[in-house]
C-alpha cells in the first residue's frame, strides 16, 4: 500500500471562474420594450401628437429610462422605422436564391411583399414617415434606405443570380428590382395612401402580383422554344 510522501501539498480543487454578469440581454429587452411602446403611442397618435410622457407609459418606463436610449423623440421614430423595415425585409427574403421555378418565386415574393404593404399599419407608417420627413429628413432617409433601398438590392442579388443560373437576363439588376417591385404594387398601394381605396383582397393582390411577373418575364425572362 502507498502512503502520501510527506511534505507533499494537497491536491488544490480550482474553482470555476463565476460566469460574467449578464447585462445585455435586459438592456436588449428593455429597448425591445420601449420599441414596442412607441410603435402603439405614434400608430395611435400620429408623429406630432406622440409626447415621450406617453411613451413611456406604454413601454412601463420612466422618461428618464427612454433618454439613455434615444436623445428625442425623433431618434426613437427613427430607430422604430429601422427596426420595423428590417423584419420586413428578414420576412420578404425567406427563399431559395437558386430555386429553378423563377416564375414561382417571383410570384412568392412579389405576394410577400404586397401582403405587408397593405397592412393598415404599413400605410400609417408611410404617412407619418412622409409627415416627419419635411421637418427631420433623416426620418426619411433612414425609411428609404432601410425599406426600398434595402429590398431592391437584396432583391437585385437574386435576379443576378437567376442570370447566372440561366434563367433569367437582367444587364442592370437594380433597375430590375424597382421596376418589378413597382409593377407588383399596381394602384393598390396608392389607393390605401390617399384614403380612396378599401382594402384589397388576396384576389386581387394575385391579380396584380401576375400581371407584374409576367410584364417581367417578358422583359427579363428567357425563352425555352
Amino acid at each position: 500500500m502507498r502512503h502520501p510522501m510527506k511534505g507533499a501539498a494537497p491536491e488544490m480543487k480550482v474553482a470555476p471562474e463565476p460566469a460574467a454578469p449578464q447585462t445585455a440581454a435586459p438592456e436588449a429587452g428593455k429597448h425591445r420594450d420601449i420599441i414596442d411602446g412607441a410603435r402603439r403611442v405614434f400608430f395611435d397618435k400620429g408623429f406630432d401628437g406622440a409626447s415621450m410622457d406617453e411613451i413611456a407609459r406604454a413601454s412601463q418606463v420612466s422618461k428618464a429610462t427612454i433618454y439613455v436610449y434615444f436623445s428625442s423623440k425623433e431618434e426613437l421614430f427613427q430607430a422604430l422605422v429601422e427596426t420595423d423595415r428590417r423584419k420586413s425585409a428578414e420576412r420578404l427574403f425567406e427563399f431559395d436564391p437558386d430555386d429553378k421555378d423563377v416564375e414561382s418565386l417571383l410570384k412568392r415574393i412579389g405576394m410577400t411583399f404586397m401582403t405587408m404593404m397593405v397592412q393598415p399599419d404599413h400605410i400609417r407608417l408611410i404617412r407619418m414617415v412622409i409627415g416627419a420627413a419635411e421637418k427631420f429628413p433623416a426620418v426619411g432617409r433612414t425609411f428609404f434606405e432601410t425599406g426600398p433601398c434595402h429590398g431592391g438590392r437584396r432583391l437585385a442579388e437574386l435576379l443576378g443570380r437567376q442570370t447566372e443560373l440561366g434563367h433569367l437576363k437582367v444587364d442592370d439588376r437594380e433597375m430590375a428590382a424597382f421596376q418589378f417591385f413597382n409593377l407588383c404594387q399596381g394602384n393598390l398601394v396608392k389607393g390605401l395612401m390617399f384614403g380612396t381605396g378599401q382594402q384589397p383582397s388576396p384576389d386581387e393582390i394575385a391579380k396584380t402580383v401576375d400581371g407584374a411577373v409576367r410584364v417581367f418575364l417578358a422583359a427579363y425572362g428567357i425563352s425555352r422554344n
